[in-house]
């Protein structure tokens, strides 16, 4: 099972501020720009793990200082085909993590679902 200590500690070091403590089992935390949350919930031994995407305004720099605390990526920043830059690591839990940049491209890609049909 993962293991809820140490995510509370990574997502920490990502700036996220804990607003739940029930570990050994969940966690909340709050962004530190607004009201957005996110949970950690231990799944049941055995499951997959997951990718979370957290978008950064100035990617390159938040990469620079995370990896100044100690977190290691598996891949640098770099510009995607579908137009956002990204950088990926993995949590304690095994869980994948995509930080990016999109800017505009994030809610309004040139291949957007036209919703008023």
């Amino acid at each position: 099972m993962p293991d809820l200590d140490a995510g509370w500690a990574f997502y920490c070091t990502l700036g996220l501020k804990p607003i739940v403590d029930s570990r050994p089992r969940y966690a909340r935390f709050v962004y530190p720009d607004g009201e957005s949350t996110f949970s950690l919930h231990q799944g049941e031994s055995g499951s997959g793990g997951t990718t979370v995407y957290f978008e950064c305004d100035n990617l390159d720099e938040k990469v620079s200082g995370l990896r100044e605390v100690g977190l290691r990526f598996v891949s640098e920043p770099e510009d995607k085909s579908w137009l956002w830059r990204e950088a990926e690591l993995f949590d304690p839990g095994g869980n994948r993590i995509i930080l990016y940049f999109a800017g505009s491209n994030r809610i309004d890609p040139m291949w957007r679902l036209d919703c008023s049909r």
